[in-house]
């Protein structure tokens, strides 16, 4: 009985802490914007043209979740943030939502109070070289010079990887990644190491992409998404659940040209994500067409990845690991229903 009291007491406790910081959506409201923290500029994922105008794949996902609030994917501010500044801002609350190549660790959720809402992309990181250094494998880069950014988990797995492979190297620590790319070009170092999706992007900003080349090894694993302050499980489930719906439009073959005949569908699953059926939107604090506005406005997972990064980008990655799990990839989202 007692065991029963204490477990009654902090489920009681936990519902008025997370209703003490469940503010996120109305501040959006009130403000009437969504402020989005993005990284300084990484090509295809989130970087500012000459006019200012921003896009990318985590661009559009913070679009996403405009486009399920406000009916209009426009209604957002993008922060530009170093590795090193982007969880600080995020802790303050100058930014609800970060959506800025971050890597989902352990320490990043339980040091600093933070929660990664899901895995909008799986990376690893890589090695960028000259195609005249005439190497094939990292194995090869015994005593090379590597830019690598600071603040960031890259630091770390470059020196796992040399250690484990007992090979030295010399390591070239900037600030940020366009200083690494500069320092990689200007040749104070051998190699550009961040991951591989980052490395495309670098490659085609050097004066000559077609001397360099990606090399094939992947030496860790690299979860990227959008995290969001914890204490707020309203919120969370409102960043995590657009991700999601997303992912289960893209597999129910509902895209921003056919969401319109989605809503007539006879098919439950569409019915349910498009809000024909069930009030599910409205238990996010959302309205009941969320999906439709979101898709509609912005596209479902396969459109952003395809516009971004891939067959329709110049960086054209493959989808790999992010194809859908009915395509032999890993992205696989939990049904609404």
């Amino acid at each position: 009985m007692k065991r029963i009291v204490s477990l009654l007491a902090l489920a009681a406790f936990a519902l008025h802490m997370d209703a003490a910081f469940a503010q996120t959506l109305k501040t959006v409201k009130e403000r009437g914007s969504l402020a989005c923290g993005v990284s300084q500029g990484i090509y295809g994922f989130s970087a500012a043209d000459s006019k200012g105008e921003w896009s990318g794949f985590d661009v559009d996902f913070c679009r996403a979740i405009a486009a399920a609030i406000f009916d209009d994917a426009s209604k957002v501010r993008f922060i530009p943030l170093s590795p090193a500044e982007r969880f600080a801002r995020l802790q303050s609350g100058e930014i609800d939502l970060l959506s800025r190549n971050s890597t989902w660790t352990m320490s990043r959720e339980t040091d600093l109070n933070l929660s990664f809402a899901a895995v909008t992309y799986y990376d690893g990181q890589g090695f960028l070289v000259r195609n005249a250094r005439n190497v094939t494998s990292a194995l090869e880069l015994e005593g090379a010079k590597v830019c690598v950014q600071e603040g960031t988990t890259t630091e770390l797995n470059l020196a796992d990887f040399f250690r484990a492979n007992t090979m030295t190297y010399e390591p070239i620590v900037v600030a940020s990644a366009t200083d690494a790319r500069s320092a990689y070009e200007s040749g104070r170092c051998d190699v550009l190491t961040s991951d591989v999706s980052q490395l495309y992007g670098e490659r085609l900003k050097l004066a000559n992409p077609e001397d360099h080349v990606v090399l094939p090894d992947v030496i860790s694993k690299e979860p990227l998404g959008p995290a969001v302050r914890q204490g707020d499980s309203q919120w969370f489930n409102i960043v995590r659940w657009t991700h999601f719906a997303m992912i289960n439009a893209e597999e129910l073959g509902v895209s921003s040209k056919t969401i319109g005949e989605a809503v007539k569908s006879k098919n439950p699953d569409v019915r349910r994500l498009v809000g024909s059926d069930g009030s599910y939107g409205e238990r996010l604090g959302l309205t009941r067409d969320w999906v439709v506005r979101a898709v509609g406005l912005v596209g479902n997972y396969g459109e952003v990845y395809e516009r971004n990064l891939g067959t329709h980008s110049k960086l054209t990655i493959p989808r790999g690991l992010n194809q859908l799990w009915t395509k032999n990839g890993i992205q696989y989202a939990p049904p609404i229903r």
